[in-house]
Order: C-alpha cells, then sequence, then structure tokens
C-alpha cells in the first residue's frame, strides 16, 4: 500500500534564480545556504548541492528516535546516485506546503514517502542529466549517473553535480509521476546499514532536543493545573508568588483541554525554572472542579462490571448469528479480559519555546505532528497559522504523546503575553505523568464456539470502555474488523461506553498494545480447548491466502500465515511446551508474530529470548534502524505486560508521581536475545515503530500460563 505524501510537482521543482550564488528551485525554499556554504547550490526543496560535490538533504519528519532523519534522505540520496559518504543531513522546519504531511506518528513514514522521496531525487537527478547532455550537446540516453557525477562512457567525459546545479534550474521541470526509478537490484543505499546522524552529538550531550532549547534573554515558566482532569481556574491569589525576586509574570493560560473563554493551566515564568517551579507552592488556587473530581479507578470497575453483564449498547460488527452458533457449538469457551489505563513517560517531560515579536511567533517545539499544532496554537493565540515558524527539534521520546501540543498551545500563549521575550514552558515528572493523554482502559468478555473438529465458528467480544453520546473517545475504539472476526462466520462485537474525565491519546501501536493481548490469549484458551496450539488454530482460521476486505486497508491472510510458520521455525516450535508462549498481530500495516521464552523464579518472571518474524513488505530501507526498532518495541511491549504501568486515579486525578509510581521497564528485564527475521513480500514498504510491539504481550501471557497453569487476564501480568 503506497499512502499518498500531498507533496505537488511545483513544491518540488520550481525553477527560478535566488541572488545568483544560490540556485533555488522553489523559491520559499527552507534549505537555504548556511553561511559556511554559501556556493552552496540549493536544488529543490530537499536538496542543496555544496561546492564540494556534497550534498545537503532535509530530513522532513519529527525524528523521535524511529530513524526517520536517516530514512528520509536516504531514498532521495539513493535516486540521485549518491555516493553515502557525500551526504549531509538537516532537520528541515515545520512547513506541510512545501514539505508535504510532517509527522511522526502510525508508522506511516515510510508507506507515505516511499514513492515521493525517491520521484525527488530521481527528478533532481534527471535534471542534472539533462543539464549535462546540453552542454555536451549529446543525447540524454547515452549518460548515467555514480557518486554524484554524471558519466558519458562513450566519450569517457564526466562531470560533478557541483559543477552542473545551476544549469540544471533551466531544465524543465519533470512529471514526478513518470520520473523513472531505479531497479531494486541497482540499490546502493536502500537496504544498507546506516547509523543514526545524531548519534555522535547525543552520545556527547550536545544540545539536540526541545529541552536543550537555548535563547538570549530566555524565560522559564512552570505550569500549575488542577489536580482533576477537565477543572479549571476559579480565581487565584499571586500576590506571593509575585514578590519572589526574579519572577516576571503569572499567567492564566488554556491548554485547549477545556471550552474556549476559560483557563485550566497557571503559568508562573521566571528567570530560571527552579525559581519558577518552587514559587509554585505560594500559589493560592482555587479550581472549578466539582463536575469531574469524582472519577476514580475503583469507579471505573464498579460501573464496568455492570455494564459488561448486560447487553451491549451498541453493535459494533456482526455476521451470521453468533449465539445461534454458541448455542449449538460442541465446546464453548468463556473469560473476561481487561487492562488499565496507561501513561506514555517519556524520558523527556513536555517542553516549548516561543517567542513572539512584531505580531509573528517563532516556535522550537519537539512536536509529533507540527501541523496541528500550528493551527492549534494560532487559534489560542489569535494568530493567522502562516503567523507562525516552528522549528523542529529531536524528540526525547514521544510513543504518540507529543501528537497532542498541548505545550505548543500553552508556550505560544505565554510568549504572546510577554513579547519580545523567549519563553519556555518545562513540564517536570509528576506533570508529565498527572496530565497526559492516556491509553485508555478496558474491559472485554468474549464468548467463542467450536465445532466437532474443533473448528472456531462463532466469536463474540462484549467491549467496555470509555465514551460519550454513544461513541468512543480517542484511542478508546475496538476496530469493526478485529481478527478474527472477519474470517469467521458467526461474530457479534459488540460495546457499551463509561464517561472519563481523563484525556485520551495514542499509545505505540494505539488500540493494538491492547487487543492483541485481549485476542490473542483468549484465542489462546479457545485453541487449548480444540486440543491445538494457538499457532494451528491460526492457520485453520486463516484459511487459504487472500485479501480479507473491511477496514481502512485489506487483511492479508497468507502474508499473516507467513510470519507466523517463520517464527515458528526459527524458534523451533513443536506445539505447547512450558515456558513458551505466541502471539500474532497485524498492526499499522504491518504483520508480525513472535514466540516468547521465559522462566519464574520466586515469583519472578524473566524473558530468556523472544524470537520476531515481519513482513512490512518488499525492502528493508536501512536494516540496523529495522532491527532497533523491532527490538525496542518488544522491549517496550515486554514492559507493558509486566511493569507497574498502570495509572490509577482519586477524586478525578492521577495519583501517580514519579517513576517510582510508574516505572519504566529496567534494563536487568530485558531478554539477552531477540532475534528478527524478514518475511519480504511483493508489498510496498510499511513502517516499523509500532507493529513489533502487540504480539509479545500475549506471548508472555501464554508463556506463563505454560508454566502456572493459570490465566492471567489482567495487565499488568502480576504473579501472586
Amino acid at each position: 500500500m503506497t499512502v499518498a505524501a500531498g507533496l505537488s510537482r511545483r513544491s518540488f521543482l520550481v525553477a527560478s534564480l535566488a541572488g545568483g550564488a544560490v540556485l533555488t528551485l522553489d523559491a520559499s525554499i527552507a534549505l537555504a545556504a548556511p553561511q559556511a556554504e554559501m556556493a552552496a547550490d540549493v536544488l529543490n526543496a530537499f536538496v542543496r548541492i555544496n561546492a564540494d560535490n556534497t550534498v545537503t538533504i532535509g530530513a522532513k519528519n519529527p525524528e523521535i528516535g524511529q530513524g526517520v532523519k536517516v530514512m528520509l534522505p536516504m531514498l532521495i540520496a539513493e535516486e540521485m546516485d549518491l555516493a553515502w559518504d557525500q551526504v549531509k543531513i538537516e532537520q528541515t522546519d515545520a512547513d506541510e506546503k512545501r514539505f508535504g504531511p510532517q509527522v511522526a506518528g502510525g508508522s506511516t513514514a515510510t508507506p507515505r514517502n516511499w514513492l515521493p522521496m525517491r520521484q525527488v531525487g530521481a527528478a533532481a537527478r534527471q535534471m542534472l542529466v539533462a543539464a549535462a547532455a546540453k552542454k555536451w550537446g549529446v543525447d540524454p540516453a547515452g549518460l548515467s549517473t555514480a557518486n554524484g557525477a554524471v558519466l558519458h562512457a562513450a566519450s569517457g567525459r564526466s562531470v560533478t553535480y557541483a559543477s552542473l546545479a545551476k544549469d540544471a534550474a533551466s531544465q524543465p521541470a519533470p512529471d514526478l509521476a513518470k520520473v523513472a526509478l531505479k531497479d531494486p537490484a541497482r540499490f546502493s543505499i536502500i537496504g544498507k546499514s546506516k547509523p543514526g546522524v545524531d548519534v555522535p552529538a547525543i552520545v556527547r550531550g550536545q544540545p539536540l532536543f526541545g529541552i536543550d532549547t537555548r535563547l538570549t534573554g530566555m524565560l522559564h515558566a512552570a505550569v500549575v493545573k488542577c489536580p482533576a482532569h477537565g477543572g479549571t481556574v476559579a480565581s487565584f491569589d499571586d500576590a506571593a508568588v509575585k514578590a519572589i525576586p526574579g519572577v516576571v509574570a503569572v499567567l492564566a493560560v488554556n491548554s485547549r483541554l477545556v471550552p474556549e473563554g476559560r483557563q485550566d493551566t497557571l503559568l508562573i515564568v521566571a528567570d530560571s525554572w527552579w525559581k519558577a517551579s518552587q514559587a509554585r507552592e505560594k500559589l493560592a488556587v482555587k479550581w472549578d472542579d466539582a463536575a469531574v473530581s469524582g472519577f476514580s479507578t475503583a469507579g471505573y470497575e464498579a460501573a464496568a462490571a455492570k455494564l459488561i453483564a448486560a447487553p451491549a449498547q451498541v453493535s459494533l460488527f456482526k455476521a451470521g448469528n453468533a449465539d445461534t452458533a454458541i448455542a449449538g457449538a460442541a465446546k464453548v469457551v468463556k473469560a473476561d479480559y481487561d487492562y488499565p489505563f496507561l501513561a506514555h513517560a517519556t524520558l523527556e517531560p513536555q517542553n516549548c519555546t516561543a517567542l513572539f515579536q512584531d505580531g509573528k511567533l517563532e516556535i522550537w517545539a519537539p512536536s509529533q505532528a507540527p501541523a496541528g499544532g500550528r493551527a492549534d496554537t494560532a487559534k489560542f493565540c489569535g494568530l493567522s497559522p502562516e503567523d507562525l515558524t516552528i522549528h523542529l527539534t529531536r524528540i526525547g521520546g514521544g510513543f504518540g504523546r507529543r501528537l497532542m501540543n498541548d505545550y505548543m498551545v500553552i508556550a505560544g500563549q505565554a510568549a504572546k503575553a510577554l513579547p519580545g521575550k523567549p519563553v519556555k514552558v518545562l513540564f517536570d515528572r509528576t506533570d508529565d505523568l498527572r496530565h497526559d493523554f492516556y491509553r485508555p482502559a478496558g474491559w472485554h468478555r468474549f464468548t467463542a464456539g467450536l465445532d466437532e473438529t474443533g473448528a472456531l465458528v462463532a466469536l463474540k467480544d462484549h467491549f467496555v470502555t470509555f465514551g460519550k453520546d454513544g461513541k468512543a473517545i480517542r484511542a478508546a475504539d475496538l476496530a469493526p474488523t478485529e481478527f478474527p472476526g472477519p474470517v469467521l462466520p458467526n461474530v457479534d462485537f459488540g460495546t457499551s461506553y463509561l464517561e472519563t474525565n481523563l484525556a485520551t491519546g495514542w499509545l505505540r501501536a494505539p488500540t493494538s498494545n491492547a487487543m492483541a493481548f485481549v485476542f490473542q490469549s483468549f484465542l489462546d484458551e479457545v485453541a487449548e480447548a480444540a486440543g491445538l496450539d494457538l499457532p494451528e488454530l491460526m492457520r485453520r482460521t486463516l484459511g487459504e491466502p487472500r485479501e480479507v476486505p473491511g477496514g481502512r486497508v485489506p487483511f492479508h491472510t497468507g502474508r499473516a500465515r507467513g510470519v507466523i510458520d517463520a517464527v515458528c521455525r526459527t524458534a523451533g516450535w513443536k506445539g505447547r511446551k512450558k515456558g513458551r508462549g505466541f502471539g500474532f498481530y497485524f498492526s499499522h500495516l504491518g504483520y508480525f508474530a513472535e514466540v516468547v521464552d521465559l522462566s519464574i523464579a520466586d515469583g519472578v518472571v524473566r524473558i530468556d529470548k523472544v524470537w520476531v518474524a515481519g513482513d512490512v513488505g518488499s525492502q528493508i530501507i536501512n536494516p540496523v534502524n529495522a532491527l532497533h526498532q523491532v527490538q525496542g518495541a518488544t522491549i517496550e511491549g515486554i514492559g507493558q505486560a509486566l511493569v507497574n504501568q498502570k495509572i490509577e486515579q482519586e477524586n478525578g486525578a492521577v495519583t501517580a508521581g514519579n517513576f517510582g509510581d510508574y516505572s519504566p521497564i529496567r534494563i536487568d528485564a530485558v531478554p539477552r536475545e531477540i532475534a528478527v527475521e524478514w518475511v519480504k513480500t511483493d508489498f510496498a514498504p510499511t513502517g516499523l515503530g509500532e507493529p513489533a510491539l502487540p504480539p509479545v504481550i500475549p506471548a508472555i501471557a501464554n508463556a506463563i500460563y505454560s508454566i502456572t497453569g493459570k490465566r492471567h487476564r489482567r495487565l499488568p501480568l502480576e504473579m501472586l
């Protein structure tokens, strides 16, 4: 599948001459030549050819550790026929009108950009070849390229890209849909491991992240929020705070989580963040929180127990007649599963720096979705989106949290209230954990029917989740096409809704991180009742290789079977075995199957090894980074399965205050080995940030059952 990137031919290759020394194919170019490279030629919105025949390539998407800052330039460099040691990489600013979608989320960078980035490289190469052909008076068909040079084999001549760049601008802009792309058999960069461009600076502790932003005369803002989510400011007394030397202002702003005209965030702005943070103790605030202070974890549990025992409020998907099929089934399997709210717990807490002057707002933001932040910040600051300049900083962990941009909206309002002074807004760890956009909790009641042969013939799921007005809130939904629903003759998926005051959002492998656990764990129960192991039940249920329509993209049973067979082969799976568990999931266009080997000593689970097989299409663009993405996702899934990660509420407020209350996975809990195998198929490449995470959670749960004989149907998998 290819997702359109929204980049026009003109946005790549509009030819114009800018000031003689700098040649640009986009008059509003972002990659303007820096002072050290004033002899450079900007070839298009992504490419600057330097006088020494190195080429600076712009990386347009936010970098959150997923390696996109290297991967996207690799696509351009490949089609330009560059040697990798000629390539320099710069982070672009946020500007979707020039660069198309700039999002780090949903594992979309590869499917969105696989063709467009290659096309821009090929278009640049075509124009350089045309310039050389004109210079030599030869047919372009007789020319070739290699290592940043155009070659004419017949005459033995060659010329560097740097020598041709100015002449290339006079060539007609190619139609991007028609430029010739390389045969993958000729790839010299794609498919070869390239290290992260920022790694040396990170190791040396050089400033790259949003939290590192330092500007002359910068002020610092600490946040004060209502403990109960959704509470707003009724009144506040800031006299004691303003009496502290160095405190500049106390501001009331809207983080966009409450209606316009209300304020839910107070900012103490001072000449140091520590001073601003300490001053919070002296701020007297009255909150309007009566409508949101009644929510609690215990309340959700009690309400969910009542709802799940009643008929579902809303039907999500029905096929055949599940009730009739279950009533006539040879065997019936029933089980309840649930999972908690989760926080993102990014290592770098939320932050943003903004400067307002001359009616314009300049922002330095570690945002995963800067376009959304631009629109929201402009709205709450009373500005036009065009009045904002957004510099993308490297992000110290996102996992979906930085899609929400509340930190940008807050910083923009602070800067506008204090024109001419840069203001950095910084959450501390407690702020970050207690005012997140959480992965929603959920409860499932499953019923399955098996026929006399052990075939799964019916499945029901009553899903209790969070919603309002008959619809799920953000990230709390169940897809009607959830496997195995679309391949079964009798299915009934229904849902019922609870209310919550918590803001919810997408967490790495959103919804999939929960659904894989409940569905694959329950299917392991079904497989056991059928006298099978889970891989064999999956094979029989998948049936013949085919595309199953429905949902945003079709589900391919053959690709699912491919990764199941591959991981069973590499792990030496021979059926049920103590200490071993299996899980599969299709998530964010990727098919992944995983086998976990674990042991238990003194009630502590130790993951010994994880085998992973993944199908993300025909190409692994940057193998070393792909390996790291899969290993990192697997480790994060292990943390969600086994570590004390659950967000709880009392009186509308989140109780976790630091990593002692909500722990990230520790090094000693990481398996000795995570072995990864790629199953390459004839499909366009897709992303890797998320799809490897979900299967490891049910694989762990199923492995624990294999040792203890006890099903753990609630996350985290606490050993009792």
